[in-house]
């Protein structure tokens, strides 16, 4: 097994210069970026200023020398496979280059998110296994009674509308109507003047529409995904030769089924890792949430390319990595597989 993942680890260098070769070869051929951009701005700079000159060859407020030198400062005077491998070359230094926006390095405005994206991730991905696996364990065992009519009603109710419309609603209900919750903003404006249980209280009161916008679609595959293994579990031969042998019901639920019920679960446990950056940026906007998602939205709205690669770069690597760690959880749960063997 060891050499298994091994070989899945070296597997992941040239899948992630697949990827990231990719991308990076159509932020080169797609139009709007940052020289054109700034060549818009110079130009209406000029309309709103007399003293401007035009050059009047390129029809810009730019010269050719100017030109040139934006496309050296952003890397566009190289064909692309060279300057990728520059790029990569940086990468693997680990320097994301600056940010053609804020003009700051692309690693302290994405770490200025990452907080913000990895509470939100791991808490949803919390509450929705705290919640889904009892709830389709009980489902399961329940199935057909008035509770499970309820409880899959109201699951695929949550799942049937989009978490912003959720998120919409919420805001109108609790924060605007009942003034329950904030409007919006991940903590308050004189967050720092709480004490530290005051901090936890404001975050967690901040956090309570938002989380519930983010779980909301996602209750339904989980719980569904763990009733109908259980219950297909349930019905296998394993089981009634157990109860058969004078086991009670509940113990050959624990003991046996339960077990194998579990290996879907834990087989899209790892990928779930990539939720940990990529948030929702609808969600995000509605919540004033200053994430990932809404940093990398906006920052393809504005062609930032560096900001784009570098959340490419960490969510690919974070998926690929997520892939293996699904490999690993299923080996755990069922001893019968054995990578490499």
């Amino acid at each position: 097994m060891t050499a298994y993942f091994i070989r899945r680890l070296l597997l992941v260098i040239p899948t992630f210069i697949g990827i990231t070769l990719l991308v990076f070869a159509v932020t080169r051929v797609v139009p709007g970026g940052p020289i054109e951009r700034m060549m818009t701005e110079a130009m209406l700079a000029a309309g709103e200023s007399a003293t401007v000159q035009t050059d009047t060859r390129s029809g810009s407020t730019l010269s050719e020398e100017q030109l040139e030198e934006l496309k050296a400062y952003y890397g566009f005077d190289q064909p692309t496979l060279p300057a990728y491998f520059t790029w990569l070359g940086k990468v693997v230094r680990l320097d994301l280059g600056t940010s053609t926006r804020y003009q700051d390095p692309v690693w302290d405005i994405i770490a200025e998110r990452f907080p913000v994206s990895i509470f939100y991730g791991v808490t949803t991905l919390i509450i929705t296994y705290v919640v889904c696996i009892p709830l389709g364990i009980t489902k399961a065992i329940r199935h057909g009674s008035e509770f499970d009519h309820i409880t899959s009603g109201i699951v695929f109710f949550g799942y049937a509308l989009p978490n912003y419309v959720i998120g919409i609603a919420l805001i109108v209900l609790f924060a605007s109507w009942l003034d329950w919750f904030p409007l919006g903003g991940f903590v308050s404006d004189d967050f720092d003047d709480y004490s530290t249980w005051g901090k936890i209280g404001d975050l967690l009161w901040h956090a309570v529409l938002p989380l519930a916008a983010y779980t909301a679609g996602s209750f339904a595959v989980t719980t569904f995904m763990m009733k109908n293994t259980l219950m297909d579990n349930l019905s296998s031969d394993y089981v009634r030769t157990a109860i058969a042998k004078g086991q009670d019901f509940s113990g050959a639920v624990r003991g046996h089924a339960l077990r194998n019920s579990l290996i879907p679960i834990a087989t899209s446990f790892g990928n779930n890792i990539s939720v940990l950056l990529g948030g929702s940026f609808l969600i995000e906007t509605i919540f004033n949430i200053d994430g990932i998602g809404l940093l990398g939205f906006e920052a393809v709205v504005e062609r930032d390319y560096p900001i784009v690669m570098g959340i490419l770069v960490i969510s690919s690597l974070l998926f690929l990595i997520g892939n293996i760690l699904s490999d690993f959880c299923v080996a755990l749960v069922d001893p019968r597989i054995r990578f490499g063997e």
